[in-house]
C-alpha cells in the first residue's frame, strides 16, 4: 500500500468514526487510567469506566483538541452510586458542545446516581462524659450519640451566622440522616414563643405600631435558665413585622429578671410585644429524635438518631457548591440527585442552551440552582426540596435595550424549601428581561412561591398552594416598588389554599407598593383571602379570571396618596434609571413618557374586566381614592357561573354559563401544573415524589 493510500484509509476511518455519537462511562469502581469506553471493567481489569467526572470532562477536551466533536455529541454516563465530590465539578467555555454535537452528563437510565458535597460520618458512640450527660434531659441520655469530626479529617465546621433577612447565605455545616435534614437542637420543638415586653430605650413607631430599636425583652417561664452554660445561643424571630425575620445571637440572659439581651446588629425594623421567636443551637435542648448539636470547640457532633444509626447515612455538608458552569453552551446535566452542599448546588453563568434536567436537588444550604446571564438556559423536569434558601434564581437579559435572555424554570416540583431562611426566599426568583416560569407545582413553603422584577416575563400554567405558611402581608407571587417593571404576564395559573401564618391571610398575586403594568389573565383562584392585590400601582389588568371562595377577589388602593406618599421620590428615581425616553422603551411602554407629569401617586389605568366571582366575601376592595381610576366592566359577580363540578374543584364553565355572553374566554385548565415528559418518565423508581395533583387540587 502506498503512503497516499494509507493516508486516505486513515482519513476515511477518522471521518466515519466522527459521525457516531460517543459515550464515556464513569463508575464508583472505575479508574481514571482506563479509557472510559466501557460501562464496566473488563475481565482482566485492564480497561473500563473512569472514576471521576473530571476525567471524563478532560477526555472530551482531548476529543475537541483532536478535531470536531463527533456528530451527535458526547454522552458521559454515570453508573449507580454516591460520588462524594472532593471539589465542585467545574465546566468552562472550553467544555461546551455545539447544536450539532451537544454534551450530556447523565445518570444511567434506572440507576440512582448521587453527587454529594458531604461526607458520611462514622464512629458513632454513646455519650459518656458526665458533664454532657448532665446537660441533657434524662430521656435523651441513653439515646444521644456522638462522633468526632476532626478525627475523620472534617475540620471546616462552619459557624453560626447572624445576619439581615435579605442576605443570601449558606447555612454552614448541616447534618442529614436517611436523606432528611436533621433539626439543630431548639426550643420549643415546634412553633414559637412570644416576646412578653420589649425593654429597649429607643422607641419605634411605624404607622402607630409601637416597639423599640434594641433587642432587649422579657420572656415568660423559666426554660431559658437551663441554657446557662450553652455556647453560641441563637434566636430566630419575626421581631416586628410578620414578613421580616432575622437570626440573632444572644448576648446575655438574666434569669432572675427573665430578660434576654441580643447582640448587635439589631433587627432592621426593631422589636415589639407579642412577636414570635424560637431558640436554637442548644445542647441542653437536644431532647428528641432527629435533633443534633455541634460543639465547634471540641469537634464533637451529637445526634439523637431518628432510627438506628446503622440504618441510614449520617452525612455532613462540606462543599460550598456541587457544579459550576461558566460561559458553557449546549451542555445538559440530567438525572442526578444533587445534595449536601453548604451553598447553592448548581451555578450557571453566561453561555447558552445549558440545562439542568430531570434531577433531584435537595438538602443544600442555599438555593438549588442560580442562573445568571447567558441565553436560553434553564431548569426543567426537576424536583427541588429541603433547600436552605429558595429554589431557583434566574436573572439575565439587558433592561436598557429590553433584550430578553429566555431563561426558564419549567415542569418542576418545588416544595418544602426555605427551611433555613424562610422569608424572601422564593421557589423561583426572577429578574432581568424575558424569562419564563411555567408548568410548575409549588407548595408547602414558609413564604412566597415566585418573586420577580424586570420586564416581559411570563408566569404561566403553574399550580401554587400552601405557601406563605410562616408570614402574613405576603403574596404567593410578589413584585413591587418599581414603575418600570412592565410587560409581565401572569396567566393560566391555579392558586388555592393560601391562608398565611395562623390563618391571618395572604395574597395570591401581590403587586406591592405602586407596581405597574402586569397582566393577570385567565387564572383560577380558590380559597384565597385576597386574590389579586394592586398596592397603589397603575396600568395593571385583571381579566378573565375565576375567583371562588375568596375574601376579596380584587384589591386596589391609593397608598401613594396617603401613608406611602414618601415613596414617590423613590419611584421617580427608579424611572430615570432606565432610558424610558429612548427606543425601544418609548414604543414599548409609552405610559412612562408622561408618568412624571401625570400624577404618579395616583393609581390610574387599572382594568378589572370579564372576571367570574363566586362565593367571595366581596368582589372588590377598592379604596375610595382609587375607585375613580379603576375600570370595572363585564364582570360576573352576582350570578351562578355554572361550573362543571365545583364540589370537586372543577371550575370549568358549562356551555350555559352566563359568563360567555360577557366575552369570557375558556381557561385551558388541562395545561396547568406538571406534565408528563421523558424527563419525568426517567426519574428513578426510588424517587417518591407524587407527580399527579392531589385530590383537593384535582380541578
Amino acid at each position: 500500500m502506498t503512503h497516499l493510500a494509507w493516508a486516505a484509509l486513515v482519513c476515511t476511518v477518522v471521518t466515519a468514526s466522527s459521525t457516531k455519537p460517543r459515550t464515556l462511562y464513569v463508575a464508583p469502581i472505575g479508574n481514571d487510567q482506563w479509557s472510559g469506553r466501557l460501562p464496566a471493567p473488563n475481565r482482566r481489569q485492564t480497561d473500563g469506566p473512569f472514576a471521576t467526572l473530571e476525567r471524563a470532562r478532560d477526555e472530551i477536551r482531548k476529543l475537541k483538541t483532536a478535531g470536531a466533536l463527533p456528530k451527535g455529541g458526547v454522552t458521559v454516563e454515570l453508573r449507580a452510586g454516591t460520588y462524594e465530590l472532593a471539589r465542585p465539578f467545574e465546566l468552562t467555555a472550553e467544555d461546551s458542545g455545539t447544536e450539532e454535537a451537544p454534551i450530556l452528563y447523565r445518570a444511567r437510565q434506572g440507576e440512582e446516581v448521587r453527587l454529594s458535597g458531604g461526607q458520611v460520618v462514622t464512629g458513632w458512640k454513646p455519650v459518656t462524659d458526665p458533664a454532657i450527660l448532665a446537660r441533657l434531659d434524662e430521656p435523651a441520655r441513653g439515646n444521644v450519640l456522638q462522633a468526632d469530626l476532626r478525627g475523620q479529617s472534617i475540620t471546616d465546621l462552619g459557624q453560626m451566622k447572624a445576619g439581615p433577612r435579605w442576605a443570601q447565605s449558606e447555612a454552614g455545616l448541616e447534618l442529614f440522616f436517611g436523606d432528611q435534614s436533621m433539626t439543630l437542637a431548639r426550643w420549643p420543638n415546634e412553633g414559637f414563643v412570644k416576646i412578653v415586653e420589649v425593654l429597649g430605650s429607643t422607641p419605634r413607631d411605624a404607622w402607630g405600631i409601637k416597639g423599640c430599636s434594641e433587642g432587649v425583652f422579657t420572656y415568660e417561664g423559666d426554660r431559658p435558665a437551663r441554657w446557662v452554660g450553652d455556647k453560641e445561643i441563637m434566636l430566630h424571630g419575626f421581631w416586628f413585622w410578620d414578613w421580616a425575620d432575622q437570626r440573632q445571637r444572644v448576648a446575655s440572659i438574666d434569669t432572675a429578671k427573665r430578660v434576654i439581651t441580643l447582640a448587635p446588629p439589631y433587627h432592621d425594623f426593631g422589636y415589639r410585644n407579642g412577636q414570635w421567636y424560637y431558640a436554637y443551637n442548644l445542647l441542653s435542648e437536644l431532647d428528641r429524635p432527629g435533633e443534633w448539636y455541634l460543639d465547634r470547640e471540641t469537634g464533637l457532633l451529637y445526634l439523637w438518631p431518628p432510627a438506628p444509626i446503622d440504618s441510614g447515612r449520617a452525612t455532613v455538608s462540606l462543599l460550598p457548591t456541587l457544579v459550576t458552569m461558566e460561559d458553557v453552551s449546549q451542555v445538559t446535566i440530567r438525572g442526578f440527585t444533587l445534595e449536601c452542599a453548604r451553598g447553592t448546588a448548581v451555578s450557571i453563568s453566561g453561555g447558552t442552551h445549558t440545562r439542568l434536567a430531570g434531577c433531584v436537588i435537595r438538602n443544600v444550604g442555599s438555593y438549588a440552582a442560580a442562573i445568571g446571564g447567558g441565553t436560553a438556559n434553564g431548569v426543567v423536569g426537576c424536583d427541588i426540596y429541603q433547600t436552605g434558601d429558595g429554589g431557583v434564581i434566574i436573572s439575565g437579559g439587558d433592561r436598557k435595550t429590553l433584550t430578553p435572555a429566555g431563561l426558564y424554570v419549567e415542569n418542576c416540583h418545588l416544595h418544602h424549601y426555605s427551611r433555613w431562611n424562610p422569608i424572601l426566599k422564593a421557589a423561583v426568583q426572577m429578574d432581568g428581561v424575558g424569562q419564563r416560569i411555567a408548568h410548575n407545582l409549588i407548595d408547602n413553603a414558609p413564604h412566597m412561591a415566585i418573586l420577580f422584577g424586570g420586564n416581559d416575563h411570563v408566569i404561566e400554567y403553574n399550580e401554587i398552594h400552601s405557601v406563605d405558611l410562616s408570614a402574613n402581608d405576603a403574596g404567593a407571587i410578589y413584585a413591587g416598588f418599581n414603575p418600570t417593571f412592565r410587560g409581565n404576564q401572569i396567566r393560566g395559573n391555579y392558586f388555592h389554599h393560601l391562608h398565611g401564618y395562623e390563618g391571618r391571610g395572604c395574597n395570591a398575586i401581590y403587586l406591592d407598593d405602586m407596581f405597574c403594568s402586569a397582566t393577570i389573565f385567565g387564572n383560577v383562584f380558590y380559597d384565597v383571602p385576597r386574590a389579586a392585590f394592586i398596592g397603589g400601582g397603575r396600568d395593571n389588568v385583571v381579566e378573565n379570571n375565576v375567583f371562588v371562595n375568596c375574601q376579596f377577589a380584587v384589591h386596589v388602593d391609593a397608598r401613594a396618596l396617603g401613608w406611602a406618599k414618601g415613596a414617590v421620590d423613590t419611584l421617580k428615581q427608579r424611572l430615570v434609571e432606565v432610558p424610558y425616553q429612548e427606543e425601544p422603551w418609548r414604543s414599548r411602554f409609552p405610559q412612562l413618557l408622561t408618568y412624571l407629569d401625570d400624577e404618579p401617586a395616583v393609581p390610574k389605568g387599572n382594568l378589572v374586566v370579564r372576571n367570574v366571582v363566586w362565593h367571595c366575601g366581596r368582589f372588590d376592595e377598592i379604596e375610595d381614592l382609587a375607585r375613580p381610576h379603576v375600570v370595572l366592566q363585564d364582570n360576573l359577580a352576582d350570578q351562578d357561573p355554572r361550573f362543571a363540578d365545583a364540589a370537586k374543584l372543577d371550575f370549568r364553565l358549562r356551555d350555559d354559563s352566563p359568563a360567555w355572553k360577557l366575552g369570557f374566554q375558556r381557561i385551558p385548565v388541562e395545561k396547568i401544573g406538571l406534565y408528563a415528559d421523558d424527563l419525568r418518565a426517567s426519574w428513578p423508581v426510588w424517587h417518591t415524589v407524587t407527580v399527579p395533583r392531589t385530590p383537593e387540587s384535582a380541578g
